[in-house]
């Protein structure tokens, strides 16, 4: 049988959860995906039904989710899905997975700055915290004073 192979654009609806176990991480986090529509009525953009996936990753996709991903950042996930069928307490319920060959933030909605992990250096997984500041701020990847004067430089 074939895998069925999806690429969705969401918001993470949870925190990333991340075990290490065994064979590496796994990390899990749960993604929200809405359908947008043009109401003719309102003239407007207006959100429709949301659909709600638990991603799963493993090994080093896992610990760069972990230190990546916050609540709320809109993500693009590429993977296998997974429906699942099960009953629960007489009741019959349905979930989707997917199985992460990638993520990575959606940069139509913002900007993001990439940090090439060294294996084996674990202070390089980790997210910085800085108040006031974008990441790309607090590592000095974009000029983001030149970009608020507007002078580009």
């Amino acid at each position: 049988m074939s895998d069925t192979w999806v690429a969705l654009a969401g918001n993470a609806a949870t925190a990333v959860d991340y075990r290490d176990s065994v064979t590496g991480g796994v990390a899990r986090f749960r993604l929200a995906v809405t359908a947008r529509y043009w109401d003719r009525q309102n003239e407007t953009w207006a959100d429709g039904h949301s659909s709600f996936y638990t991603v799963w990753a493993r090994r080093s996709l896992a610990a760069n989710l972990a230190a990546s991903v916050s609540i709320g950042e809109p993500l693009l996930v590429h993977g296998r899905l997974r429906v699942r069928d099960e009953e629960k307490n007489g009741q019959r319920r349905f979930s989707a997975d997917i199985e992460a060959l990638s993520v990575g933030h959606d940069m139509t909605r913002g900007t993001s700055a990439f940090r090439r992990v060294v294996k084996g250096d674990p202070a390089l997984a980790r997210r910085p915290v800085t108040e006031g500041h974008n990441s790309a701020d607090s590592y000095g990847d974009l000029s983001t004073q030149s970009a608020r004067r507007g002078d580009g430089g």
